[in-house]
């Protein structure tokens, strides 16, 4: 959306007329709706929602735009967010060694394919470094082995919180985080894990897929929670495994995987694509 406009993601109880309720109140304030994606729940009894609103026409202001759905909101149970249109996200990329998925999100940021503000790069190897130094991007190293672990999630959480970084992307982070900082930044934080989850958990998953003979190879795009590797999932992506297929091919073909579902995965939350619900996510594909 080039114009002034906002996006509005919305999650509550089904009922009849929610389409017509929130379509009207748009309508109502002279906006245009350039998108309305929904999903009706019908196991689950509940109502999802993203809209994208053109604003330039607005009777009212944004904000008394804004205020006034309140009123409709309540009135449906709802859970809701707006967003205005054009922004960036400020995002800050965690790694250690790998860089194929920090090299993937940087190419995309520069295509103006992910509309983010990668604020720094935060690593606890210095193997990205020169990555991030060619994209003028700030590069942050801290010690995280042995007993400085505590000492560098203090040290990383600092760094967030003075950035304002709205997400934080793990792109191939090789370490575990602590629960309080899931918790701090719940909703916030994106993984990429190089198998279909909850399969081949852990290390050496191609190893793991290759001694099981998959046919199928995969990674996962998830939510950070404090449970391990079982966070929402927001994508995910898939190549066929052949029989001549070593555990190394597996890691190259995983690789592409990483990527593709890493980026996507990115893109759906910074456009607010994703909606948590409990252990899954809800997504509206672009």
């Amino acid at each position: 959306m080039s114009r002034p406009g906002l996006i509005l993601k919305l999650s509550c109880p089904d009922q009849p007329g929610i389409v017509a309720k929130v379509a009207n109140y748009v309508a109502g304030h002279c906006g245009n709706l350039v998108e309305f994606a929904q999903f009706s729940d019908q196991l689950g009894k509940k109502f999802f929602a993203r809209l994208e609103i053109e604003t330039s026409e607005l009777d009212v202001a944004v904000e008394d735009f804004i205020d006034g759905f309140g009123t409709l909101g309540r009135s449906l149970r709802a859970n809701w967010h707006f967003r205005r249109l054009p922004y960036r996200m400020r995002t800050v990329v965690l790694v250690t060694k790998t860089d194929h998925c920090l090299n993937e999100i940087i190419w995309r940021t520069e295509l103006g394919e992910l509309p983010v503000e990668i604020t720094s790069i935060i690593g606890n190897r210095d193997n990205c470094k020169s990555l991030a130094e060619h994209a003028g991007i700030p590069f942050h190293q801290v010690d995280m082995d042995g007993e400085n672990r505590a000492n560098g999630f203090a040290e990383i959480r600092r760094m967030l919180e003075e950035q304002n970084a709205e997400l934080i992307v793990l792109a191939r982070f090789m370490q575990i985080l602590p629960d309080d900082f899931c918790n701090a930044f719940a909703g916030r934080i994106i993984n990429i894990h190089h198998s279909f989850l909850p399969a081949f958990i852990g290390a050496n998953p191609y190893k793991q897929a290759y001694e099981r003979g998959v046919k199928l190879i995969g990674a996962t795009c998830h939510y950070v929670t404090a449970d391990l590797d079982a966070g929402p999932i927001i994508d995910q992506e898939v190549h066929r495994v052949q029989h001549f297929h070593t555990p190394s091919d597996l890691v190259r073909l995983g690789r592409d995987c990483e990527r593709t579902a890493l980026a996507r995965g990115i893109r759906y939350h910074v456009h607010d694509r994703s909606i948590i619900d409990g252990h899954r996510a809800i997504v509206f594909p672009d």
